[in-house]
């Protein structure tokens, strides 16, 4: 990977209004030039459940939502980021992920993550392991995700991944399969990306099970040159052809960076400094942002970005000046 690795910018969107605007979202993403629109993969509405762990609501399912949004775009990638490998049956979102590509004519990435949110899983009494047999559920489909996209005949005797006497189909429309990404803050988690995937998406550690201090700690400047050393170190010589990505959750287009970023700075018990260098903060001016994001690019070798629209905020919009600058579109 080159620290020169051209730019990639992704719309996440969580809600929506009405099924007409939601539409409209991504037709504007799409014109804009943005090159992925991502669902998240979170089931949970308003209520307790969630409010405990100071993450937004998701109206919409992620698969069918994707297949939809593949159906009414051209050239747009679409994808989630990333999906729970505990919230479906493995091989389903295989076939799943691989029937999307097929209809797609190859427009799908392929986020997977080892699940975080502990509120949700009580909440519709799905057991929450601990990290480690987690992890290791979601490495053991990371391998049957590539053995199935592969097309050969299935068998598989892993401790959670039993499959024998098939072979995955259709088969996807990119080769070998549609691109994988592999979103986590942990040592462990990211150093089997380097191993694996062909996309790392850079986050938090979500160890807190909830969003806040700790987790917006663990993606500090400092954490998050760490946390690439840790995929250069799963990946090998294989580090060159991977895309580093990046959720620039606050991001936030102003000509007051200073008085912003002290705001949000003493909600977290942080610096402002420390906000307006933090790897998932983008806060500034359309100039600054895109000379900070070359900058980051040249630090951490990350291209890749995603920006989150919330149904109000109108980012698609508002941020892109920047997708048209870096990205060229």
């Amino acid at each position: 990977m080159s620290d020169h690795n051209p730019f990639r910018f992704s719309l996440q969107s969580f809600n929506t209004d009405s099924p007409a605007n939601w539409r409209a979202l991504i037709a504007k993403t799409e014109d804009l030039g943005y090159s992925t629109f991502f669902l998240a993969d979170h089931f949970l509405s308003d209520g307790p459940a969630l409010d405990a762990t100071y993450h937004p609501p998701q109206l919409l399912a992620a698969v069918p939502a994707i297949a939809m949004a593949l159906e009414q775009t051209t050239t747009l990638r679409v994808g989630c980021r990333v999906f729970c490998n505990d919230y479906r049956h493995p091989v389903i979102l295989a076939k799943e992920a691989a029937t999307m590509d097929y209809l797609s004519g190859g427009r799908l990435e392929f986020g997977i993550g080892a699940g975080w949110i502990k509120n949700e899983y009580d909440a519709v009494n799905l057991p929450f392991d601990e990290f480690p047999e987690r992890f290791e559920r979601f490495a053991e489909f990371v391998h049957g995700y590539k053995a199935f996209m592969s097309g050969e005949p299935l068998e598989i005797a892993g401790d959670f991944i039993k499959w024998s006497g098939f072979s995955g189909t259709p088969s996807p429309a990119q080769s070998p399969y549609p691109p994988l990404m592999i979103g986590g803050g942990s040592k462990k988690i990211l150093t089997f990306a380097g191993q694996e995937a062909d996309i790392v998406s850079l986050n938090f550690n979500n160890r807190a099970g909830m969003l806040g201090p700790d987790g917006m700690n663990s993606g500090l400047a400092s954490a998050t040159a760490k946390k690439v050393d840790w995929i250069k170190s799963g990946a090998g010589d294989r580090f060159k052809d991977i895309e580093l990505e990046i959720g620039a959750y606050n991001t936030i287009v102003t000509d007051h960076p200073g008085p912003t970023a002290a705001a949000i700075s003493d909600a977290l018990g942080m610096s402002a400094e420390d906000i307006l260098s933090h790897p998932h903060c983008l806060i500034g001016s359309i100039d600054y942002i895109c000379d900070e994001l070359q900058r980051r690019r040249e630090a951490y070798g990350i291209s890749y970005i995603a920006v989150l629209d919330d149904g109000e905020n109108n980012m698609a919009e508002t941020f892109a000046p920047v997708v048209a600058r870096l990205s060229g579109k």
